[in-house]
């Protein structure tokens, strides 16, 4: 994995605003419904080459495809997971309530109204159908990855690209999404889902890219299940990282990259879990290099744990300077005194600058408009260059 030895180096979190024209399709095809599969194909293989071409003119050193291949982060994986059956009921992670919906009641009903007639005007209907484990679990996506893998490396050919990373979802996630109706226990469930994801890592690594694997549950599931503690929410993250870990086995960690946010919740935020009480339990992932939000309002001063906490001389960060849940275009200064933050308590050669999360959505109409992401990418890029000439100065 490329370091920063001669100047800031920049990347992002992975999704990137998809062409309106590719969400009803993508979304078809992830949730099992009928669509046009050549023509799909198609219209992927371009989104991804306009997105690389558009990283690169940006000035973004570590790209990936934009994940224009998939409907989000996330749902990619419902019809890679096999021993699935669909269920007309709303995925249960959706309907409970948060410790912040719960602080703040009246302003998430709100947000959930505005969220439905958003909903509308996409033509996707209100999350029905949840995928339940009926039996073993097995990975069945070997045709759809050597599709991201040939679309990703035929739009990479000959750019002037440091390096390129695919995302790719935790068994952690997926034990969220998926109901267990199968396996005798929690811990049986989420091994199996390890050993699925196990390949599709595999896959990408052998393809020569960078894997990325995307894990916000890490961290969210404290403002999800109000009743747990913080010591019992470690012991939850703690199991979580064993198993993937298990799933990364064999895989060396210079080409792996650990993301973990506070996902996509643009909202009143006051009980995210906060970095002190995770950092020591993310650090043991088998990964070089780590991806946290420090850019939005609620995360920013947390740079300072940086300076208690020793980061391994043989990993990366990859904080966020820029972030997806304020609108504001940051300066390009204000980015560069957070690149510096970063370097004066790690190093600079162990900075790449990042992205707090993605910018587009697990659902589609709720995204980071367009012509704002690519504005921040651009402040990213500029405040790069302007913390390198201080640091190499």
């Amino acid at each position: 994995m490329k370091r920063s030895d001669k100047r800031i180096l920049t990347t992002h979190v992975g999704s990137l605003p998809r062409p309106r024209e590719l969400l009803l399709p993508l979304h078809a095809r992830d949730s099992g419904e009928r669509y046009d599969k050549l023509g799909l194909e198609r219209q992927i293989a371009a989104a991804v080459s306009a997105a690389v071409r558009k990283q690169v003119d940006y000035g973004i050193d570590i790209v990936n495809d934009g994940e224009h291949g998939r409907a989000s982060f996330a749902t990619y994986a419902n019809t890679r997971i096999g021993g699935m059956e669909r269920v007309m009921q709303a995925p249960r992670h959706i309907s409970r309530p948060t410790r912040d919906s719960l602080e703040f009641p009246a302003v998430y009903e709100e947000m959930r109204k505005m969220f439905g007639a958003r909903r509308a005007l996409t033509g996707r209907p209100e999350d029905s159908v949840s995928l339940v484990c009926t039996g073993p679990i097995k990975y069945i996506g070997q045709d759809q990855v050597k599709q991201d893998i040939a679309h990703l490396k035929a739009a990479t050919a000959g750019l002037p690209i440091e390096d390129v990373f695919v995302t790719a979802i935790s068994p952690t996630n997926l034990e969220m999404y998926f109901e267990n109706k199968y396996y005798k226990s929690d811990e049986e469930f989420l091994g199996a889902l390890a050993e699925a994801m196990r390949e599709e890592y595999r896959a990408i690594i052998d393809a020569g890219f960078i894997l990325q694997i995307d894990d916000p549950r890490l961290i969210t599931h404290y403002n999800r299940d109000p009743n747990i503690s913080v010591e019992e929410n470690r012991k939850f993250i703690g199991v979580r990282v064993e198993a993937l870990n298990h799933a990364l086995t064999g895989i060396p960690e210079d080409r792996v990259r650990f993301h973990t946010c506070y996902s996509i919740n643009v909202a009143p935020r006051v009980h995210d879990l906060e970095l002190k009480h995770f950092v020591d339990l993310m650090l043991k992932v088998r990964a070089q290099a780590y991806s946290i939000e420090a850019a939005n309002p609620r995360h920013e001063h947390e740079w300072r744990i940086w300076k208690e906490v020793k980061l391994p001389e043989n990993k990366v960060l990859i904080p966020g300077v820029v972030s997806h849940c304020v609108y504001q275009v940051e300066h390009p200064e204000l980015v560069a005194d957070r690149i510096e933050r970063f370097a004066s308590v790690v190093g600079r050669e162990r900075v790449i600058a990042g992205t707090d999360c993605g910018f587009a959505s697990a659902r589609a109409g709720d995204e980071v408009h367009p012509d704002v992401a690519w504005a921040k990418l651009k402040a990213l890029v500029e405040g790069a260059k302007i913390a390198t000439s201080r640091l190499w100065s």
